[in-house]
């Protein structure tokens, strides 16, 4: 106990700690928030394109925007404007001529001094893609074909519902639990591997430092051991229950402060889109969109999602897989006397931590299938791959036999752990190997 509470407060007093812990959600946040709310900001340069037509089939058929201009060049060469577009105060030019192979889809090329924007592309190929589309359409001579098209458009949600044995019906999300699942499991990836090698970073110096003839003078190496590893555990758990705080907050006022603009902006589209259809059927739209767009249905998904099961095995399966790893660096840093020898050592305690962020992909897909079973059970990978499967749901047998398996895998690993770290860490000068390090085990006293 009293190296666990100097290991947990000499952590949690230094500045890194408290910085890191502050501000992960913000930076979590800004790396997710950002990009998107970013890419979703109209460029407000204005871009003249030149448009040389010489199928003459396209003549205005791609309309200006506000920050897009459109020029439709009849009595100018291309080659003539390609080569001087800045001097003639262009962005690009859009040449069309005929395809050789189909006379409706047009060869589109455009020329620019710069590699163009992506919104440019777009506007150009979604405008001729609609006009291609409506004339091949029209050949076919049906009437009111603009109705019919405007009539058959159809946007399928899938509203998903829990039902439980006693016949309780639930809102869920199958985003929102996949998202958990993520969450889960690469929280607990990062924490294992960030803090075990914490862990084994510092039993190197102390070893490096020679403070641990000291401490072995007045407690036993396995008490030592564990006491350092506890105290690590007791850090990432506060740290991680700082994060989720901090995360609810931050989550809470994000929903509030988009919550109106998202609906201001799905009114705009079904005004849009109830021109030229009857009232019913806007009637229908208006509800359907409602339903399934509204962020209180969001929320009662994630309200609904079983959290005493989840965080009381995200609490065993963190607890229990930090500290069978840990004990695995710990072992490796009491053997080396530096961190550039633990290279070769460390590879096959970080494999199965990688095997199990692959598997984790595969396990959001398909939680119940063979390969997230599997590794769900094998205790090196099930704190990963379970954490992964928990959010879905998980038979109690299966959460059962995952959990015995790892208690009894760690109660090896600890012990073996144990009798190369108490020898490991009173050893200088000696090349280490597998073999001799196999050989510790063995020793007695």
């Amino acid at each position: 106990m009293l190296i666990l509470q100097r290991e947990f407060m000499t952590r949690i007093r230094k500045k890194a700690f408290i910085i890191t812990t502050l501000l992960s959600p913000l930076f979590f946040a800004a790396v997710v928030i950002l990009p998107s709310y970013l890419a979703s900001l109209d460029v407000t340069d204005v871009r003249k394109i030149a448009v040389v037509d010489n199928t003459g089939n396209f003549t205005n058929a791609i309309p200006s925007t506000e920050y897009i201009k459109i020029a439709y060049l009849n009595d100018t060469p291309a080659e003539k404007v390609k080569n001087n577009l800045e001097e003639a105060g262009y962005y690009a030019l859009l040449v069309i001529d005929s395809a050789q192979n189909s006379q409706a889809n047009p060869l589109l090329t455009l020329y620019s001094q710069k590699q163009p924007s992506i919104d440019v592309l777009q506007h150009i190929e979604n405008t001729l893609d609609k006009v291609i589309e409506t004339r091949k359409l029209k050949e076919y001579n049906i009437d009111n074909l603009d109705k019919i098209l405007e009539n058959v458009k159809t946007d399928v949600q899938v509203r998903t519902m829990n039902v439980s044995k006693s016949g309780e019906e639930k809102e869920s999300n199958t985003l929102v639990t996949m998202g958990l699942a993520y969450i889960l499991s690469f929280l607990m990836y990062m924490m294992v591997l960030i803090m075990g090698t914490q862990i084994m970073q510092g039993v190197i110096e102390e070893k490096s430092n020679r403070v641990v003839e000291v401490i072995v003078s007045s407690v036993k190496p396995f008490k030592m051991m564990v006491g350092k590893i506890l105290g690590m555990a007791s850090v990432s758990l506060l740290q991680i229950f700082v994060w989720v705080v901090l995360t609810v907050g931050l989550a809470s006022v994000g929903i509030n402060l988009f919550m109106d603009k998202t609906s201001t902006a799905q009114m705009e589209q079904l005004q849009q889109v109830s021109q030229g259809t009857d009232n019913a059927q806007v009637a229908q739209q208006v509800e359907a969109t409602q339903q399934m767009s509204d962020p209180n249905n969001f929320l009662a998904a994630l309200q609904n999602q079983n959290f005493p099961l989840i965080i009381g095995g995200f609490i065993f399966y963190f607890l229990m897989g930090f500290l069978l790893y840990a004990a695995m660096f710990a072992a490796v840093g009491s053997a080396v006397e530096s961190v550039t020898d633990t290279q070769q050592l460390t590879l096959p305690i970080t494999l199965p931590l990688i095997l199990s962020i692959i598997v984790m992909i595969s396990g959001i897909k398909s939680p119940d299938g063979p390969l997230a079973f599997w590794f769900s059970i094998i205790p090196f990978t099930s704190p990963i791959v379970m954490l992964t499967r928990l959010p879905f749901g998980v038979p109690t047998w299966q959460l059962a036999l995952s959990a015995s398996l790892l208690v009894i895998t760690f109660f090896i690993i600890v012990w073996i752990a144990a009798k190369i770290y108490r020898v490991g860490i009173l050893m200088y000068g000696k090349k280490y190997t597998w073999k001799e390090m196999i050989k510790w085990i063995s020793y007695k006293g």
